[in-house]
């Protein structure tokens, strides 16, 4: 302790800083006898509180000083020398908060450090002291923690506050805290102490904005839930101010619906609350003087929530009418009260009286007539309350009368002691009912309030809990409201989720103590848990504030609402005690924006005549202290739990003059009965300007509420608003209200956010200034109000106001001179358009205070450069909105001048104009001489008016070009529009360059520009735009939105015609070109054809899909708008008579060139030429039964030489003259061999009539050649090379070549990286692959140089990526080559006889194909050329060819593993056909030679037994193979063998087999010594056990593809010796007799 008072605050003379400056004094009137003490500490002060005799502050650096009466100390401080809490040092500590004997302190960590008296538990279970300390000598942390979560989690504090036994902290997750005693901590207990912080579960759930501790009750400022979709309609929000009286017909209707009038306690306190009784002063009975006004309750009436005697037992009192209209409590013989509660009275079943509801009724009312009215003054004023000091705690020790009077009793008649009978209270029904009528009853319970809002009681109780809300509030974001230091609570908790902006959709609730109304629920009752106050919901409360006994509470509008006790004045409004909030009375033209509330005082802080605020007192004086300062410390802590009646106050707050002197005061504390200030002093002018921008924004605030209220609300809705001022009108003024809402709720919202930053001034960064940090939703707003203005203003509608506005004013047109500001005079209807254009003038004071503000420091600094630019932004706006009310006024005054039928078209309410000819200095060129034009410019149109018509030329769609002055003289400008031009001329040079630069600037405007215009001709050449054609021509009537260039449509738009046709895609020069997606309707089919694919020069022209509404679908090239080149047409489900598709060759929209049809109705597929639509030429027929005819078609039909074959190889060669009708020469040749030639007529499937010579061949008979050849397969066919040209030719002019080989290279390789990137560019849905893919394709190989060993892998690699992605060149033409193929091959083209004519078209594709790519890389060598090795050192190149040899490229071996995995299944099917017959027998032998064991086997092919495997290998272990062993030997080279089946080329089962030998290689060589070679005696019999036990299904049809497909360069080597080696194997085992 001696150190402590060794080590005053000012060891050394400080010297004042210019922040944070600290006044103190006693509380007292506006007497000069203030006694007025400045704190002087080296460092400014952050934050004062102040308790009942002791105080903390909080200076910069965390510091915390303590003065006072520190009782836990034995210490007196003076405030000349607050003593440092050293403890405390370093603990980062940014809020400090006092109770009345006890502190709290918080870190910026969350953490909570308390200290003082602990008699209660105030100071919680310290981790330093036990249950058993009274007193808490230094400050020690009290641990929040949750519980309910697993793990329990330390609970991070955001504020504090301090009652006199009870605490209370608000969590950074918004909710609240408490420990101590009473039940104003709002918990589910009656166990107290509470020692350890508990959560208040009422309010878990709702967001907690701040909160305020009384001497025994608390406050909470909670967000408002959003609100919900009820069948109730919400209660209507009482105007604010208005005293909540109700005649006594509304007030029996409320209460025929209200069955909740009635205290909701919470919990019911069952108990005694355990060390809550304490002494109380007993004082006499006094009566009341019957002067017919009305008297409070004493504060410690029975009127409280727990009405007990002394002795503990519970007693009841019953309240019983009297005739006179006066209650009273009744007493038992022993002197305790007797309680009764309402609900349980009323609802006797036993009752005397006949109508039990009517009476009940009747008491409610009598009990709740109020003690709020009006006092009147005259002697004896200050005695109509009981004068004793009384105790509100919940245990009353004397019995006390509870003071209750009917407002409209004209004389107050003596007390009752004895209970009235129930005759005389049934006698009374009737009197009461009428003497009641149409009277004004104020209610001490505030009846009508609680009625109105009785159905919507739900909303008061909490929200349920919920996740998600809104983290800690301590968040860095660069807004006004980030906390920081002592105002970190109001700034920082009530920011609006998601923006930023604080919230002022609130609520107030309240629990605690109730003896003197300071809960404001309309009772003296105690509430256990926290109830919201109804009233105050839809006030916009900021800040709630709480006294020893009272509470305030501040709105957004600078409103401050009083309730509680009013013994010393403190309410600022009457004498009475107020259990409802009711409104302070304050001086015109104050504006409150800080309150706080001591034991029996309030100070407030409000913006007065100059911008430096002003201190505003109510409560008790200096005069009457001096009595009740010689009662000791100790008997005020006991005694004074409710205030004493003060002799001398004022009835409403009084101005301290002495405020000016302190300089700018930021906020504003009481504690006990003391004040205090903290001030600025006004640096380089920035204070002034930061409280001129609040002050200002304040006044803007309360003005635009009160524009809200009294004149726009009312009119909006009245009756009659729509027929005076029109439909038009009426929806326009709509919506200039609700902008007005808006701009309202955003100003409101700032200045909150103002008053908030001055709290904390000294703290905040200026850049974090919401005109800064918010400016676009700022400037939205702004403009979005001054266009719904003058959209008003400009159809008419103030003038049909102004008349709207005398009916609904009348005669109290001092109303509407009270919303106007300085300057302005009420006149007509002009004063209404000023009025509500004056917001817009408070850009520019926002403009002029950031400059200011931006004076203050240097140039460099960031903060300058955020102000500077922010002082541009808004007067930029300023300026811009200026003139538009200056346009809009213009447009006003043009329509009212020119007003007819003709001109009213053409008013609309965005509308403005620009300039017009009436003077006839345009007119248009070459026009008559008796012509009328009038050009009228708007902001979005031209309009040309001659006579009685007038033509409206978009803005949009209209481009202005000077021209050039000739020899003519004529000042003319060119004017394009999408259907015309035409050229105006001026009379004189100035008004060319008025009307180009007004046009310029106006395009530029409607365009999205800044509206500065352009040089001329240039503005915006090139733009996009919507418009509708009218004139003759393709788009007649179409509506167009999209590019333009120079007045045709250009670029990506889209088309729509009335008729149902739309097209989507790109323009160019006025007409489709490009990608494009069109929808035509068919009325005859009542269903649309719909196009995808390439335009040109409006036709459809290139690749696309065009899909037929009956049903066809066509997908490839088109020229001209017709079907040419290659197509693909199959008719859809929707033609019933035929299914069919055909893929080939057309030329100008029919069939012409090679081509294959598949007709699935008849199962018949045609391959072979057409002419016209017709089949005409070579061609091959399968029909699904098999029968297989090549031979010339005419017209249609079968008609010329050709060959049948059925499937059981019956021939036929001869004349055909109609599809499968016989007519002329021929020769039959039957399967056996037997041969029938003459003359046949007749139909093949019908039966053949013949005229010839039946030969049956001799055995010894040799062959007959000639005859041979007639059946010869493809002498009629289609060359293979002549097939597909369409396609290959389809992908040349994809590469901008017009044939093969026909153009520049480089202009290939452009084509294809705009295709790439179109690709790219249009199509955003692309996956991941895909994206990667087309990214690998920009890198191209280099293609001029070269082609050596080198770069070839990287152009093969290259060409695998192309041929995967449809999207280029290369890739689009494998994917329809595969499609061809297919559709040529499957299905009914499953002809075993078409296998020779597959093969060779698979082979003309690798010829076609090498042809591009050597066109691309024309360094590649001729098919089977030899690709050199580079130029490099000698170790290199004899390293490439010792490991890779010489590399020779051919078609196959470079484009064969390209094309043929999606060729194999239908080609591998007609191998398989063709080869059926020899691969049953080849089956048949496999599967009967494997039925013997190895040995045997290998015996029996004659392998020698040197090759004969001993062990065999299974799982790792060794095995001896035996006689009866089977599948044991060579195991590794037959799974080897085995995979020939999974692969696809060629050159991949080449491998296979070399594989295979390797295998059995390596299996015999353990078996030999030394080196071993093979000859084809012991190699043969050996692979043919590995081929027999293989078992590989089609291995004819396997070594057929082998061989007419492999890359001829291997035939001969290596490779071709193992390929010959199986083959002779699978013939061998074909003829197994030779075995």
């Amino acid at each position: 302790m001696e150190n402590r008072e060794d080590s005053p605050a000012y060891e050394q003379v400080p010297t004042p800083p210019e922040r944070g400056l600290l006044h103190i004094w006693k509380s007292a009137g506006p007497s000069e006898e203030l006694c007025l003490e400045r704190v002087l500490l080296s460092r400014p002060v952050l934050q004062v509180t102040l308790g009942e005799h002791h105080g903390l502050l909080l200076t910069q650096g965390s510091q915390v000083y303590s003065f006072g009466e520190l009782l836990w100390r034995d210490l007196s401080i003076p405030l000349s020398a607050p003593v440092l809490e050293e403890s405390l040092l370093g603990k980062s500590v940014v809020r400090v908060a006092a109770g009345g004997f006890h502190c709290g302190a918080l870190s910026e960590q969350g953490n909570v450090y308390m200290w003082g008296e602990n008699t209660a538990g105030q100071c919680g279970l310290t981790e330093k002291g036990t249950v058993t300390n009274t007193t808490v000598s230094e400050p020690c942390p009290v641990s929040v923690v949750d519980s309910e979560v697993v793990p329990p989690a330390v609970v991070r504090v955001m504020d504090l506050a301090c009652g006199r036994e009870h605490s209370l902290a608000l969590s950074s997750q918004n909710e609240l805290w408490a420990w101590g005693s009473g039940c104003q901590l709002g918990l589910v207990t009656n166990n107290f102490p509470v020692w350890r912080p508990q959560k208040v579960e009422h309010l878990a759930g709702r967001h907690v904005i701040q909160v305020a501790c009384g001497a025994y009750h608390s406050l909470a400022l909670v967000r408002s839930l959003l609100p919900q979709n009820t069948t109730q309609r919400p209660p209507e929000k009482k105007e604010r101010g208005q005293s909540p009286h109700s005649s006594v017909t509304e007030r029996e209707e409320s209460f025929a619906v209200d069955d909740a009038h009635y205290c909701p306690l919470g919990v019911e306190l069952t108990e005694v609350l355990i060390g809550e009784t304490t002494p109380r002063r007993k004082g006499p009975r006094r009566r009341l003087h019957p002067v017919g006004r009305s008297a409070g309750s004493s504060p410690g009436s029975g009127a409280g929530s727990c009405p007990y005697s002394g002795d503990g037992k519970s007693s009841t009192t019953q309240m019983l009418p009297q005739l006179d209209g006066h209650a009273d409590n009744l007493t038992q013989t022993d002197g305790r009260p007797v309680s009764h509660p309402l609900s349980c009275w009323g609802a006797n079943k036993n009752s005397a009286f006949p109508d039990e509801m009517e009476l009940q009724n009747l008491l409610q009312k009598l009990s709740g007539h109020s003690l709020e009215m009006q006092p009147v003054s005259g002697p004896g004023d200050t005695d109509s309350l009981s004068s004793q000091t009384s105790d509100d705690s919940c245990v009353s020790s004397t019995p006390s009368t509870d003071l209750l009077i009917s407002s409209n009793s004209g004389v107050s008649g003596p007390y009752s002691s004895s209970p009235v009978c129930l005759e005389e209270v049934r006698l009374c029904l009737e009197a009461e009912k009428k003497a009641l009528q149409g009277q004004k009853s104020s209610s001490l319970t505030n009846i009508h309030q609680k009625g109105k809002t009785a159905g919507n009681r739900r909303r008061s109780l909490p929200g349920t809990p919920t996740h998600g809300r809104n983290g800690s509030p301590r968040r860095r974001r660069p807004c006004a409201c980030r906390p920081s230091s002592a105002s970190r609570t109001q700034a920082a908790a009530s920011e609006e989720a998601g923006d930023g902006l604080p919230s002022m959709e609130t609520e107030v609730w309240s629990w605690g103590r109730g003896s003197e109304g300071q809960l404001g629920h309309g009772d003296q009752l105690a509430r256990l848990q926290p109830l919201c106050i109804k009233s105050l919901t839809g006030e916009e409360v900021i800040k709630v504030a709480a006294g020893s006994h009272h509470s305030l509470a501040l709105s957004a509008q600078c409103k401050v609402y009083s309730w509680g006790s009013n013994m010393c004045g403190q309410l600022g409004h009457g004498n009475s005690p107020v259990t409802v909030p009711q409104q302070a009375k304050l001086s015109d033209g104050l504006r409150v924006w800080d309150v706080s509330a001591g034991q029996s005082h309030s100070l407030l802080l409000a913006d007065g005549d100059c911008v430096q605020p002003i201190l505003l007192y109510c409560g008790q004086h200096q005069d009457s202290l001096s009595g009740q300062s010689k009662r000791s410390h100790q008997s005020q802590r006991s005694c004074q739990r409710s205030p004493s009646r003060a002799e001398i106050y004022s009835v409403r707050p009084t101005l301290l003059p002495l405020c000016m002197e302190m300089g700018y005061i930021s906020s504003v504390r009481c504690g006990g009965q003391s004040c205090a200030v903290l001030a600025d002093q006004n640096v380089m002018g920035f204070i002034s300007a930061i409280h001129e921008l609040a002050s200002r924004e304040r006044h803007f605030y309360c003005w635009l509420s009160n524009t809200r209220k009294l004149l726009l609300t009312p009119l909006r809705n009245r009756e009659g608003v729509c027929p005076t001022l029109g439909e038009p009108c009426t929806h326009l003024f709509f919506s200039l209200c609700e902008s007005f809402v808006r701009l309202s709720i955003m100003i409101g919202r700032h200045a909150t956010s103002l008053s908030y930053f001055l709290h904390d001034v000294q703290g905040r960064d200026v850049t974090s200034l919401l005109l800064l940090t918010h400016t676009d939703d700022f400037q939205d707003i702004y403009k979005e109000y001054c266009s719904a203005l003058g959209n008003f203003q400009v159809m008419g509608g103030f003038q049909s106001l102004h008349k709207l506005s005398l009916e609904f004013l009348g005669s109290q047109r001092s109303m509407l001179a009270q919303l106007c500001v300085p300057n302005q005079a009420v006149s007509g209807d002009a004063d209404l358009v000023s009025l509500l254009y004056w917001p817009l003038e408070q850009l520019h004071q926002y403009s002029r205070v950031l400059l200011k503000l931006a004076a203050c420091y240097d140039v460099l600094t960031e903060e300058y450069q955020y102000l500077h630019q922010g002082c541009g932004q808004y007067e930029s706006l300023s300026l811009s909105l200026l003139r538009r009310k200056k346009e809009a006024e213009t447009t006003f005054v043009f329509w009212k001048s020119h007003s007819g039928k003709n001109t009213e078209v053409l008013r609309l309410p965005q509308r403005r104009v620009v300039c017009e000819s009436s003077n006839r200095s345009l007119t248009l060129q070459k026009a008559g001489r008796f012509s009328n034009h009038w050009f009228i410019l708007f902001n979005d149109a031209l309009v040309h008016t001659q006579f009685s018509t007038h033509h409206v030329y978009p803005l949009t769609c209209l481009w202005v070009k000077p021209v050039t002055e000739d020899t003519s003289g004529l000042y003319a400008i060119k004017i394009t529009c999408p259907e015309e031009s035409f050229t105006l001329v001026a009379s004189t040079p100035q008004e060319k360059n008025k009307w180009l630069r007004s046009l310029n600037q106006a395009v530029d405007q409607v365009l999205g520009g800044g509206g500065q215009g352009s040089s001329p001709g240039v503005t915006a050449i090139s733009r996009t735009a919507s418009y509708t054609f009218t004139g003759e021509g393709r788009f007649k009537d179409a509506h167009y939105t999209g590019g333009w260039l120079a007045g045709r449509v250009h670029g990506r738009g889209t088309m729509k015609w009335p008729d149902g046709r739309t097209y989507t895609g790109n323009f160019k020069n006025g007409l489709e070109d490009g990608y494009g997606e069109s929808v035509m309707p068919d009325k005859v089919l009542n269903k649309p054809d719909s196009y995808q694919g390439q335009w040109r020069d409006g036709k459809i022209h290139g690749f696309g899909k065009y899909k037929y509404a009956s049903g066809e679908v066509y997908e490839g090239c088109f020229y001209e708008g017709q079907r040419h080149g290659y197509g693909m047409l199959s008719s859809g489900k929707q033609a019933r008579t035929s299914s069919s598709v055909f893929i080939g060759q057309w030329i100008q929209d029919r069939k012409t060139g090679y081509g294959v049809y598949d007709d699935i109705t008849r199962g018949e597929k045609y391959m072979g030429m057409w002419l016209d639509d017709q089949r005409n030429g070579s061609a091959v027929v399968v029909t699904q039964y098999g029968v297989y005819f090549e031979g010339t078609f005419k017209e249609n039909k079968m008609i010329g030489p050709g060959l049948l074959l059925s499937d059981d190889d019956t021939a036929f060669h001869g004349d055909f003259s109609d599809d499968w009708t016989v007519n002329g020469k021929g020769v039959l040749s039957l399967a056996n061999g037997d041969c029938l030639e003459g003359l046949f007529s007749g139909e093949w499937s019908t039966g053949l009539k013949v005229t010839g010579t039946y030969t049956k061949p001799a055995a010894d008979e040799p062959e007959n050649k000639e005859r041979n050849s007639l059946f010869r397969l493809g002498q009629y066919l289609v060359p293979s090379a002549q097939r597909w040209g369409c396609v290959f030719t389809e992908c040349w002019s994809r590469l901008g070549c017009d044939a093969a080989g026909r153009g520049e290279r480089s202009t290939a390789w452009e084509n294809i990286a705009v295709t790439i990137t179109t690709a790219q560019r249009h199509s955003p849905n692309l996956s991941r692959s895909q994206s990667k893919a087309l990214e690998s394709l920009e890198f191209i190989p280099p293609q001029g140089e070269a082609v050596t060993t080198a770069n070839f892998d990287n152009i093969r690699r290259y060409f695998i990526k192309a041929c995967e992605t449809p999207i280029h060149p290369l890739g689009w033409l494998v994917e329809t080559l595969v499609t061809v193929y297919r559709m040529t091959y499957v299905g009914v083209g499953s002809n075993r006889r078409l296998l020779r004519q597959a093969v060779q078209e698979v082979q003309a594709y690798l010829t076609h194909f090498y042809c591009l790519v050597r066109f691309l890389f024309p360094g590649l060598p001729e098919d089977g050329g030899i690709i050199p090795d580079p130029p490099a050192s000698p170790t290199k190149s004899r390293h490439n060819s010792n490991i890779e040899g010489i590399v020779v490229v051919s078609c196959s071996s470079l484009l064969l593993p390209l094309l043929l995995p999606r060729l194999y299944p239908p080609l591998f099917t007609l191998y398989s056909l063709q080869e059926e017959q020899e691969e049953a027998q080849y089956w048949e032998r496999i599967l009967r030679l494997n039925k013997q064991p190895d040995q045997s086997l290998l015996s029996f092919l004659g392998v020698q037994e040197k090759f004969w495997p001993v062990w065999m290998s299974i799982l790792g272990e060794k095995k001896q193979i035996v006689s009866s062993s089977k599948d044991a030997c060579f195991v590794s080279a037959v799974e080897t063998l085995q995979q020939i089946s999974t692969t696809f080329t060629p050159s991949d089962k080449l491998m296979v087999i070399q594989k295979t030998f390797e295998e059995l290689t390596q299996e015999v060589k353990p078996m030999l010594d030394g080196d071993f070679l093979w000859c084809m005696d012991d190699l043969l019999p050996l692979f043919l056990y590995v081929v027999l036990r293989a078992r590989i299904r089609n291995l004819g049809a396997e070594v057929n593809l082998i061989e007419d497909l492999m890359d001829p360069n291997v035939q001969h080597g290596e490779m071709g010796l193992m390929f010959t080696t199986l083959k002779a194997c699978y013939i061998q085992i074909q003829h197994e007799s030779t075995l």
